[in-house]
This record gives C-alpha cells, structure tokens and sequence, in this order.
C-alpha cells in the first residue's frame, strides 16, 4: 500500500463509537427537571390540548346525529345548525391547536438556551487535560446539534404523550358509549402494534445514536479543516482534503439512510396493521348494520373515530423512534455536564489578595501519563521581583512547569507555593488573577485590537490601554491603521501578523499588571525587530515583578537573574548567564549552537 494510504488512515481512523451506558428512565427524569419549571405554560398547554381534544371528539358525534336525525327525514334546517356547530368546533380546535404548538415550541427553545448555558459553563472549569482528548468538533455538535435535538424532539414528544393519551382515552369512551361490540373488534390490533415496536426497540436505538456520532465526526471534520486551511492550501492538500470530507460526509449520509430504512420497514408494518384494523370494523360493522344492530349514524361516526383512535396510538407506538435521538442526543450532552473537575477549588479554599511574588517549587514530579513523568524531581525559588529564565531543549519540561503554576494542570508529587502558599489550598481565580501570562500560542478572539488588549483587565481605561500599547512598541502601528484600535483582527487574529498578535497579546498581559508574570517562548516566532521592541519594554516592565521567562532563543534571557537549564525533565545546573557560560555543560552548549547558527546565518546573507 502506498504511503499516503497509512497516513490517510492514521488521520482520519474512527474514534471509538458513543456507548450508551444510562438508563432511558433516569436520562428522561433529568430532562424533565428542564421542562417542569415553566408550569404556568405547562397548564397552558394542557388546557389547550383538553380543548382541542374535546372539539375533536365532538365532531364525529354531531355527524353520528345529522345523518340518524336529521338526513334521513329532510331536516335541513336542524342540519345547518349542526354544520355551524361542526364549523364552531373546528374554529376553537384550531385556536387551542395553535395556543398549545406556539407554547411547545418556546418552552422548547428555552430548553436549549439553559442546556447550552449549562454546557457551556461547565466547559469553562473543565481542565486543559480534557481538551487534551476531546475534539473541538465533537464539543461544538454537542453544544448545537445535539442541544437542538433534545429541543425539538423531547418536548414535542413528552407533551404529545399526554395529548395522545387525552385523545386515546376520549375515544375509547365515545365508542365504547356508541357500541361495545365494535370497540372491542377495533382493540384487536393494539398488541400487534406493540409487537412490531418492540422488534424494532434495539434497531431505533442504534440507529440514533449513529446518526448522533456521525454528525459529531462530521462537524469535528469540518472545524479541523476550517482552522488549517492555510496548512491545507500551503502543502496543496485541497484534493485529499476534499476525499477525506467526502467520506465522512458519505458516512453521515449511510447513518441517516438506515435510520430512514429502519422506521421505513417500521412505519410500513405498523400503517398495514392499523389498515387491517380499519378493515375489520368495516366487515363488522357492516354485518351489524345489516342485523339493525347499528345505525348507518353510528358506522360513519365509528369510522371517524376510528381514524382518531389509530393516530394516538400509531404516534404512541412510534415514541420510541423519534424519541431515541433525543435520549442518545441527551447522554452525549450530560456526559460534558457530569464531568468532574480534576482540578477544582477545594471547600476551605482562601483568596490571594495581595502577594510579594515569591515562588517555590518543591520536588515536583509530573506527567501528564502518570507512567511517563516529564518532570523528575523539580525544585527551585523565585525571589520576589527576580526574574528567572527557564531553558533548555525542545520537551525538556519549561512549559509544563508554567502550566503547573497556574494549575491548569496539577501534579500530585510535591508541591508548589506562592508567599509560602501552597497553591492547591488557593481558589483558582485568586491564583490566576496573580499571574499574568502570555502563552507559546498567541490566541486573540474575534473582536478589535482594543477589545483584545482590554481582556487582560476588563475595566482598563482607552487610555490605559493605549499606555501599555505604547510601552510595548505597537502603539505606532495601530495609529497608522485606517481604523487604529478599532480595526477588527478577524477569528484568531488572522488579519495580524504573528509579530503583531504577538505584541498585542505582550500588552493584554501587561495590562493586567499582575505581581508575576509568565512569558513562555514569547519571542519564539517573531522577526528580530519585533524582538527588539520586547526586550525594550521587558528591561522596564520586569523590574520590581516576578517572573519567569521560558525561551529558546538564549539571547533574550542573558540578562535574567536567575536562569535554570532544564534537560529530559531535570534541572542540569542553574545560575546567571556568565557563570554558566564560565562552568561548560549544556547551557554553553546550547549558546554556542545558537550563536554558531547566527554567525552563519549572517554569513549566507551576505553572500
């Protein structure tokens, strides 16, 4: 097979199918807990569908007594009165019709508001560890397909249970009070329904949470391709591209396809039995209108009533079906919201109000496999104001030790204070309001430069803002844009360069004037005139706060404090810039290869 088929089958391999594993029961009474608030409306609806109901029931009977009564002895004008009775009854029928749909769908709607609000705030304290294995694709189809399933289906469904049940038991009164005997012939075909959706339990079932994994993979698949358009086009994938879509595509399509087979096969049995029922009331009620047992009234209102009995119960036999997406749509949305926290505040948990800076970290040992530690041992201190460099090769371990200042993940190995604090006994917003960070990836939201550089302190003056924009070295340039702060940076910043996101991310964490700041890799990937415009304003922000910086570039932390030299998770030495150099070991090693490729790099440019 060729190289591109193991790589086609590497990215695109099927994640493990959805299983369910909660009962129907308990997922419905959850659902419930969403609907029963709004009783008010709830009695609206039910008093709109016992209206609808009764007019519904009334018909029949009144055609039952214009034929016996009135049609056969000429009475027109006794019959025009029960026709505009009949059309009154079809008026109030539709007005409670329109009153119950009109208040299914808004509670309904607001349903998926508070799901969605729920959901979402439940992803915002879940830990990077479960974005670590969850694909943003699959979380945005929970969020908005699933949310809008549960919305559309389970309230029509579970309000429609008792208006069929209504209407059910409203007829079988009504023929039971007309002839016993022909209600007995037309119950015949109740257990043969009940039959056919047993059969089919297991194959709904399937059937719906397929669909719902389908979809997922296929929205997941959509936003992947979306947020590398530029890789895709860059390395001319567009094609392979378009064939991966394809598949999943087609693979979404098969899911629904079957599901439309299934009830298909389903629907097809049940409308033959409901048919053969029909037909058995005819024969009978035929034989016992010849016999004089019934009244040609009583057949025709019969036969009326018999198309309301099948409706109710077609539509009960058919729950089942339609209400399995909503209950495989249900679980998927409950499992984000029954997630627990790996990292959450505990219940004596205190607040950080006020902090010199000073940090420690105390034989800490971390993976984020715990049979893969990638951290060995680790133990340091940052004086307050000092400014510590952390470096070392690519996966010596520099990130994951900012990562665990701020607890975005936790290491149970050691231990890590602030002012001699363990940070574990801190409420994380306490903690993380104390540290101000700018990231290896420079994320900026949809929005303006202004909204940008203000995330970092949301109750920043325009002024302030343009301040930490100057210090930076941006201030300049955004002046100099037709729209200055408020040019719209597009989805990721995408309309900025990755120096400018970069400066504009810089001045959103100054911005916040924390007591310790993290800058990790935050001249990794820019341009050396944009370096020169931090190291400017690092040499007057620096002073007086704690803070570490991670870098590969070993230039911008010469002048650091302290600078620790990481290697396979270990700290192979620490000390200022010259006495390293002075001692040998890695950290000279590293300078000297970054300086040698320097030296090159000016060479080859000018020849």
């Amino acid at each position: 097979m060729s190289d591109h088929y193991h790589i086609h089958r590497y990215w695109t391999r099927e994640k493990p199918d959805f299983e369910r594993r909660i009962p129907d029961t308990i997922i419905i009474r959850r659902l419930l807990q969403y609907i029963i608030p709004y009783r008010r409306r709830l009695l609206l609806i039910g008093f709109s569908i016992l209206i609808a109901s009764l007019m519904g029931l009334s018909v029949p009977y009144l055609m039952k007594i214009a034929i016996d009564e009135y049609i056969q002895v000429g009475d027109l004008q006794n019959l025009s009165i029960v026709s505009a009775i009949c059309l009154l009854l079809y008026g109030v029928n539709w007005a409670a019709s329109r009153l119950r749909d009109y208040n299914i769908t808004w509670i309904g709607e607001n349903m998926v508001n508070q799901l969605r609000h729920r959901v979402f705030t439940q992803l915002q304290i879940l830990p990077y560890s479960y974005y670590d294995s969850a694909e943003a694709g699959d979380i945005i189809s929970r969020v908005t397909n699933d949310t809008d399933t549960i919305g559309d289906v389970f309230v029509l469904e579970v309000i429609s249970i008792f208006s069929n049940v209504i209407t059910l038991t409203g007829v079988i009164i009504m023929m039971l009070f007309m002839n016993v005997q022909l209600t007995l012939a037309s119950l015949i075909i109740v257990p043969l329904v009940a039959l056919s959706v047993w059969i089919f339990h297991s194959a709904f079932r399937s059937a719906y949470e397929r669909i719902q994994q389908k979809i997922a993979k296929l929205t997941s698949k959509l936003a992947e391709n979306i947020s590398g358009i530029r890789e895709i086009q860059s390395f001319t994938r567009e094609q392979e591209t378009e064939e991966d879509f394809r598949e999943v595509n087609l693979e979404n399509l098969q899911a629904n396809v079957k599901a439309t087979q299934i009830f298909g096969a389903f629907f097809s049995i049940s409308t033959f039995i409901t048919q053969v029922g029909r037909l058995i009331v005819l024969i009978y009620g035929g034989y016992l209108l010849i016999h004089g047992e019934v009244t040609i009234g009583i057949l025709v209102a019969f036969l009326a009533y018999l198309s309301r009995f099948f409706e109710p119960v077609a539509a009960l036999t058919s729950l089942y079906n339609t209400i399995q997406s909503a209950l495989a749509a249900s679980e998927r949305i409950f499992e984000i919201m029954d997630t627990r926290p790996e990292i959450r505040d505990k219940d004596d948990a205190k607040e950080l109000l006020k902090i010199k800076g000073e940090i420690n970290f105390r034989n800490i040992t971390f993976g984020y496999d715990s049979q893969n530690p990638v951290l060995h041992n680790i133990s340091f201190q940052v004086s307050p104001g000092e400014t510590v460099a952390i470096v070392g090769p690519t996966g010596a371990g520099k990130s994951t030790i900012i990562k665990l200042l701020s607890r975005f993940y936790e290491s149970e190995l050691g231990s890590i204070t602030i002012d001699g604090n363990d940070i574990k006994a801190i409420k994380l917003k306490s903690l993380r309001n104390q540290i101000g960070t700018m990231l290896q990836e420079t994320y900026l939201f949809s929005g303006t430069i202004m909204e940008n550089i203000r995330y970092g302190r949301l109750d920043a003056t325009d002024e302030e803002v343009k301040n930490v924009a100057e210090i930076v070295g941006i201030h300049e340039f955004i002046q100099n844009i037709p729209e200055g702060y408020d040019t719209w940076v597009g989805e990721r910043g995408v309309k900025l360069s990755t120096g400018q996101r970069q400066l504009v991310s810089f001045a959103r964490a100054l911005l916040k004037d924390p007591p310790i700041l993290v800058l990790d890799e935050a001249t990794s990937s820019i341009d050396p005139y944009t370096e020169l415009k931090i190291k400017r304003a690092q040499s007057i922000l620096l002073q007086g706060r704690t803070s570490l910086v991670i870098a590969h570039r070993l230039s911008t932390v010469v002048n650091a404090n302290k600078i620790i030299v990481l290697d396979k998770g270990k700290i192979v030495d620490q000390g200022d810039h010259n006495s390293l150099i002075e001692k040998g070991g890695l950290y000279r090693r590293l300078y000297q290869m970054q300086f040698k490729d320097i030296k090159e790099t000016i060479q080859i440019t000018r020849s």
